[in-house]
């Protein structure tokens, strides 16, 4: 994907979540009598404005396009006309105080709620949960789960889709075990205890569905297009091809596949395949090559899953608008409580600040996800408006969540903060900012080079 298209979608993700944050905060200080003076999306020097209303708001798009403002009036920050002294945003109540400063983060997950219930409504494909044989020893293996388990539940909450899987077990991320409902083949039903504390956190940022040995059914692959001049071709492997097995192990799916060949640099394997109603075994010896400083080995094929097995794995997650509107609540709550988490995970070093992303990951993420269709690019700006009304929510200064601070903290003590307190927090606050963004700024570039 060129540069251009990136950094479209995410000037349009950033716009789209500016606006709504800033307009939380215009909405709720209008309905309670607070003057608006300006509307910025952007910071810095005005590159184009226009007044509109009866209080001649100045509405304003500025030269740095990372966030956006209201301005209120407020004698704190400069002159107000007698006439606007009541309207002034530091002459409100506490309360008001804090609704409008709460409002713009609250906007933010509201519009989290309302994309994630449109995505319900229209319907979120994925994969039914169902189990291949897990690794032995894995904890699946531990737990008895077995090869045509279908996962219905984890810890009582009920699971559609393998998406839905892996979600509710990364919510598990720091408990000793979870609790997995499955279907078995007849129909019948049973429960699994699933080991969850042989994961290091570090696991938990990798594919921690595969270290827990939970694999995807797909079936045996089938062959797709065979590399001229590699093993595969070599070894007389064709398009079309089923592979049952690698060395009498059974395979089902393309991962199953390359992590046979990508474990045996240079080493025969035998591939045991179906083709036109016949069974036959086929010696190949792996091609050698590095990756990230490790050999591994290759076949020279590209994979499919058979589409009829696709098909009959295929689930459309869906709901009616108002059990929608409940899901998008769930969902929305879910996914801030884990940000909270990870947040405090970070802090005492069980996760890695590497997961600190700038904005060049997130317009490579936003070009991705545009890429990959209007449903995930959905989700992902529901996921960063998430992030965003979070974030803001924390109790540092300059932020809103810094805000409320003083706020909470004038309601205990009677009074308003000193000036000086205020002063000092506001130095805090922009210096933790700074190093937040150098260390996003840094991760983006250690991604990029």
């Amino acid at each position: 994907m060129d540069l251009a298209t990136k950094l479209l979608s995410f000037l349009f993700v950033l716009a789209v979540l500016v606006v709504i944050h800033e307009l939380g905060h215009y909405l709720v200080a209008r309905w309670c009598g607070v003057k608006i003076v300006r509307f910025s999306v952007g910071f810095g020097r005005v590159l184009w404005s226009r007044r509109f209303g009866p209080d001649r708001t100045e509405w304003a798009l500025s030269a740095v396009p990372l966030g956006g403002y209201v301005k209120m009036a407020d004698e704190r920050e400069g002159d107000v006309d007698a006439a606007d002294l009541a309207r002034a945003f530091n002459r409100q109540s506490v309360w008001k105080r804090i609704a409008i400063v709460a409002a713009g983060p609250a906007a933010n997950l509201l519009l989290a709620v309302a994309l994630f219930a449109g995505t319900f409504v229209t319907g979120i494909p994925g994969q039914k949960a169902l189990l291949a044989h897990p690794p032995s020893g894995s904890a699946a293996a531990v737990a008895g789960l077995a090869a045509g388990d279908r996962v219905v539940a984890v810890d009582g909450v009920p699971v559609a889709s393998w998406q839905d899987l892996r979600w509710r077990l990364l919510e598990a991320s720091g408990r000793a075990d979870a609790v997995v409902e499955v279907e078995r083949t007849g129909g019948s039903r049973a429960t699994r205890v699933l080991p969850l504390s042989g994961l290091a956190p570090s696991d938990w940022e990798g594919p921690f569905v595969t270290t827990l040995g939970l694999k995807l059914d797909s079936g045996p692959p089938l062959i797709d297009q065979v590399i001229a001049d590699k093993p595969a071709a070599r070894a007389g492997l064709l398009p079309g091809d089923r592979i049952v097995a690698i060395d009498d192990t059974p395979v089902r799916s393309p991962a199953d596949v390359a992590a046979k060949t990508n474990g045996a640099p240079g080493r025969e394997l035998a591939f045991r395949i179906e083709r036109a109603g016949a069974v036959l075994t086929v010696p190949l010896v792996t091609e050698v090559i590095e990756r990230d400083g490790r050999r591994q080995g290759i076949a020279g094929v590209q994979l499919k899953i058979d589409p009829a097995t696709a098909g009959a794995l295929a689930v459309t997650v869906r709901y009616g608008v108002v059990d929608a509107i409940g899901q998008g609540v769930r969902k929305t709550w879910e996914l801030s409580v884990f940000t909270v988490r990870m947040l405090g995970r970070m802090l005492v070093g069980e996760a890695s600040l590497k997961n600190i992303s700038g904005p060049i990951t997130m317009a490579d993420y936003a070009g991705q996800s545009v890429q990959a269709g209007s449903l995930v690019f959905v989700g992902y700006l529901a996921l960063i408006s998430i992030s965003l009304g979070v974030l803001n929510l924390m109790p540092v200064p300059l932020l809103d969540g810094g805000h409320l601070l003083y706020y909470f903290a004038e309601i205990i003590k009677g009074s308003p903060v000193s000036d000086r307190a205020f002063e000092v927090g506001q130095r805090i606050g922009m210096a933790m900012l700074a190093v937040l963004m150098a260390l996003a700024l840094f991760n983006d570039l250690s991604r990029l080079f």
